[in-house]
């Protein structure tokens, strides 16, 4: 049995464990202005936002833990075991936000949760450097990150809707249960890397092969450059990839977190309200890693060199973001407020899916799932700062200062590519 376009199917599935990822750690944001106050009937808005942001913040540095964790669980294992460890334990742990009674044991199934998911990102990294030549990386990229806002969009309508018929625990399980179906068709259909797998055409496997980087050495022999942890260190084309990979995040986190209790706490919005347009923003999130992705395939088809589209891409991302998010300080309407914040997550998407190719770009397959994992830990820690001091930062329901920050970390995202990454190409052994 042979399949054509096999690597498509692959990055599908791999979009479709995204969406599920984004449902199971949505779940507790959208339900949270509601479920809040049934578990602490005692507590203000503002002492709410305060556990949310604790439990937030524990998730977040699981997360940071688990992405190095798994980049390197990855690159040991491979990524067909590697996904059924993390979404299978993800999945699992997501269930058992149900037996959560307060603060502990919410936050020790979100450490739960947060470090298996957290798999999704290094091993999406590396199935795309093994699946996808170099030029169709950053559309396999985009096609994979619109997965995270085909998420967002689902998430938040789909567990408001289910919040008016079940309890928040009988939700959690059931959302649990998707990513253990997941597991079937992965099971079934990525049984080898390209090279060996039973079901790719002799043509595809050849096209995927031949347009992968790699670096000759002085003997004529194929030899990427697989870096040690403190080689990879040394390299400041590696902290670019760090530094824009942790000042980006927190502005997808922001939101991410926070979109429910801030449409509920500004404009005193129920349920029903927050079903209605609370994943507007997410749909901007799609088109823009859609749209980053195309835009990087037809550069790079135009003869523009890797280097040159990663950067243009990339910049032209922070672009949309800075002024929508100065826009945002005082956006009027909370319908004004949603479609802004769709103009930010496309941004985000835009930039971001370059910057996740970076590692591939540089470094040979043994050493991606490392630095997307390094660089996702980054990211992560990063992020938990920011969701740390958001109830400290927005108390009072004033959001002004939040969004001032986000536009000064677009412009570090910006200063880091430009300037710790002066060509974008494989990188050679310095020995």
């Amino acid at each position: 049995m042979k399949m054509k376009n096999l690597r498509w199917w692959v990055i599908a599935l791999i979009a479709l464990a995204t969406v599920i990822n984004y449902i199971d750690r949505q779940a507790l944001s959208v339900l949270w202005p509601y479920m809040g106050s049934e578990i602490y009937p005692e507590k203000n808005a503002d002492e709410l936002k305060q556990v949310l942001g604790t439990v937030s913040v524990v998730f977040l540095f699981s997360y940071a833990i688990g992405q190095a964790v798994f980049g390197k669980i990855f690159d040991w294992i491979g990524t067909r075991l590697g996904f059924v460890l993390s979404i299978g334990v993800w999945s699992l742990a997501t269930a058992l936000h149900a037996f959560a009674q307060g603060v502990l044991t919410f936050s020790f199934f979100r450490s739960i949760l947060g470090i298996a998911e957290a798999g999704n990102w290094p091993g999406a990294a590396k199935a795309n450097a093994e699946w996808f030549p170099s030029k169709e990386r950053a559309l396999a990229q985009g096609i994979f990150n619109s997965g995270a806002a085909i998420g967002g969009i689902i998430s938040v309508p789909l567990i408001a809707y289910l919040a008016l018929f079940f309890s928040w625990k009988v939700i959690f399980v059931l959302i649990g249960l998707i990513g253990l179906l997941w597991l079937i068709p992965w099971l079934v259909l990525v049984k080898a890397p390209p090279i060996k797998h039973p079901w790719i055409t002799d043509e595809e496997r050849d096209y995927i092969l031949s347009g992968q980087k790699s670096v000759s050495n002085e003997i004529g022999e194929v030899d990427e450059y697989v870096p040690s942890y403190g080689e990879m260190l040394g390299r400041k084309e590696s902290w670019g990839v760090i530094i824009a990979t942790a000042a980006i995040d927190p502005i997808w986190w922001l939101f991410i977190v926070w979109i429910p209790t801030y449409l509920v706490e500004v404009y005193n919005m129920d349920v029903k309200g927050l079903a209605i347009i609370g994943w507007v923003p997410y749909v901007g999130a799609m088109f823009g890693a859609w749209f980053g992705g195309l835009l990087s395939q037809n550069r790079i088809k135009a003869g523009w060199s890797v280097n040159k589209t990663r950067k243009t891409v990339i910049v032209l991302g922070c672009l949309i973001m800075l002024p929508a998010l100065l826009m945002l300080a005082n956006p009027g309407s909370a319908n004004s407020a949603v479609l802004i914040m769709g103009a930010i997550l496309f941004g985000f998407q835009t930039s971001i899916g370059s910057i996740q190719t970076l590692p591939s770009d540089m470094l040979g397959k043994g050493s991606v799932g490392s630095l997307a994992g390094f660089s996702g830990m980054a990211a992560k820690f990063s992020a938990a700062g920011l969701t740390a001091i958001v109830p400290i930062l927005t108390a009072g329901a004033n959001y002004h200062n939040v969004f001032i920050l986000g536009a000064a970390l677009a412009t570090i995202v910006m200063l880091s590519i430009l300037f710790l990454c002066p060509k974008i190409e494989p990188l050679k052994s310095k020995k």
